[in-house]
């Protein structure tokens, strides 16, 4: 049998760090990574051996050509990858707020990264893929928002699994209200939904790990998994899962952690491949995403610390 399709859709952009410590602002020079969480995501899942296709947009810019290439040469399925003629693809500088915190200024405004176009997907795609992963920045504005929500909708006609990561950036909304409702409606079209406790504090007001997931699967998804950054990830999935109903929880791995940007994304892949046949249930999918995901860390940029299936292999047994 072969093994099942994934689509991943979203935003292929480029992350730009300073050469050096600091403030962004007194950085003289930046260097420039592929990023965008969907392309990340798909990265990650090609190197661990299930090469996805993504749906994304680039500009037909030299930040596009970069992307293409990058995603390329990593092995990501193209046949869903647009350039867009007359918009430039996206930026992002990535840097470090007051307080050490990771901080991220998009340059996005109407950018062909943001362009895709409800019924891109052909309805012949979606009867050949199994699963289907979208992130949430795409929905912040017109049009990727109703390419992404039309997306999912016609992913739960054909019976394929949906995920979704609201990767909420607060500040690329209009209006909060808009965002509220959006992120609910995505939700709601959602089988498995990975996120943490501050990433839905505008939709959620619960405060414990355990009320915030039963929240979530009140709202329609079967699984829930709650990311902890160095302290490792619970899941809880309730009996609509076909790994439930079942609860885990992992509490982390010792790596040496450079920087954690797609740190998130790497712990999706994981996750989406333990589900689609990596893993045999949610405690072992917690643990193999939570060593994709803190492998991830151990370079500068959401793509050259993503790890190979040998070296999560390893990690992971070794947790065992």
């Amino acid at each position: 049998m072969d093994e099942p399709q994934v689509l991943v859709a979203g935003e292929a952009l480029i992350d730009l760090f300073p050469a050096t410590s600091g403030p962004i602002a007194e950085a003289e020079t930046l260097r420039r990574r592929a990023g965008g969480a969907p392309a990340n995501v798909a990265v990650a899942l090609s190197r661990l051996g299930h090469p996805p296709l993504l749906w994304t947009r680039l500009g037909d810019d030299p930040f596009g050509e970069h992307l293409a290439s990058v995603l390329a040469e990593d092995g990501v399925r193209e046949a869903l990858i647009e350039t867009d003629p007359d918009r430039k693809t996206a930026h992002t500088l990535v840097g470090q707020d007051a307080d050490g915190d990771q901080s991220f200024t998009f340059f996005a405004e109407k950018t062909a990264t943001f362009a895709m176009e409800p019924g891109a997907v052909a309805d012949e795609t979606l009867e050949t893929v199994e699963w289907v992963h979208v992130g949430g920045v795409t929905l912040h504005t017109e049009p990727s928002r109703s390419a992404t929500l039309e997306l999912m909708e016609r992913a739960n006609e054909y019976g394929c699994t949906v995920s979704f990561d609201p990767n909420t950036r607060a500040d690329l909304w209009p209006e909060e209200s808009v965002l509220v409702e959006t992120l609910d409606r995505a939700i709601g079209l959602a089988d498995v939904v990975k996120t943490d406790q501050e990433d839905l504090a505008m939709l959620f007001e619960e405060s414990d790990e355990d009320a915030l997931a039963a929240a979530v699967l009140e709202r329609g998804p079967h699984t829930v998994m709650l990311t902890r950054g160095g302290d490792g990830a619970m899941a809880r999935a309730s009996e609509g899962a076909p790994w439930g109903p079942a609860t885990a929880e992992f509490g982390g791995y010792d790596v040496d952690v450079v920087e954690t940007t797609g740190a998130g994304d790497a712990f999706v892949a994981g996750s989406i491949a333990g589900f689609t046949g990596e893993c045999d249930s949610l405690s072992e999918t917690v643990r193999y995403a939570s060593a994709v995901g803190a492998l991830a860390t151990t370079e500068t940029g959401a793509m050259d610390g993503l790890p190979t299936a040998n070296e999560v292999g390893k990690l992971f047994e070794d947790s065992a």
